[in-house]
């Protein structure tokens, strides 16, 4: 699940930052004053994008980057002589802030979470070579016995499984024990 963590030493500029995006149509938005409490609801919400102060009561913003990195879009909000020393990879604003910058900067780091998401939902599931065997021998049982291209072949399998509910290994499986025991 997404969503949008605001951190910054003072509960007023994280319901500002916070009442900004709601308005604007973002939704799933926490706010906190940690950098604990930050990386505490980073680990329940899994990925998403966090919005920071530069300095925090407990850390800077780079110990919530080092824990958060892999699963979080994250923009640091400061002043610019601050903002001149951050060397890693994260989106940052200037204080003071133009409101459609900071917009366009969330709104952008939303798609690119969203884009993340369809590519690793587009490669597919990650098969053993077994599985892929067992896969592949279906496949080849089909277009056999029943004169199917490979492509007709995988799509029945694929038709089939969704049908059922069942995993394209399951269902390949379940298609070898029924066609070898004709």
């Amino acid at each position: 699940m997404s969503g949008i963590i605001i951190v910054f030493p003072k509960p007023e500029d994280g319901q500002a930052f916070k009442s900004l995006l709601i308005r604007n149509g973002f939704e799933n938005i926490s706010v906190t004053t940690t950098g604990a409490m930050a990386i505490n609801m980073a680990d329940n919400l899994g990925e998403g994008i966090i919005i920071s102060g530069y300095r925090l009561p407990d850390m800077l913003f780079t110990d919530i980057y080092e824990e958060v990195q892999e699963h979080f879009e994250m923009l640091v909000i400061a002043s610019a002589d601050k903002l001149i020393d951050i060397d890693i990879s994260v989106a940052k604003l200037e204080m003071p802030l133009k409101v459609r910058d900071f917009l366009n900067s969330v709104e952008m780091m939303t798609r690119n979470i969203e884009a993340k998401y369809r590519r690793v939902k587009k490669k597919g599931p990650n098969r053993t070579p077994e599985e892929q065997a067992t896969i592949d021998e279906a496949k080849k049982v089909l277009m056999e016995k029943n004169n199917l291209t490979e492509n007709e072949a995988h799509r029945y399998i694929q038709k089939s499984a969704m049908n059922s509910g069942n995993t394209m290994v399951e269902t390949a499986s379940m298609i070898l024990t029924v066609m070898y025991r004709e």
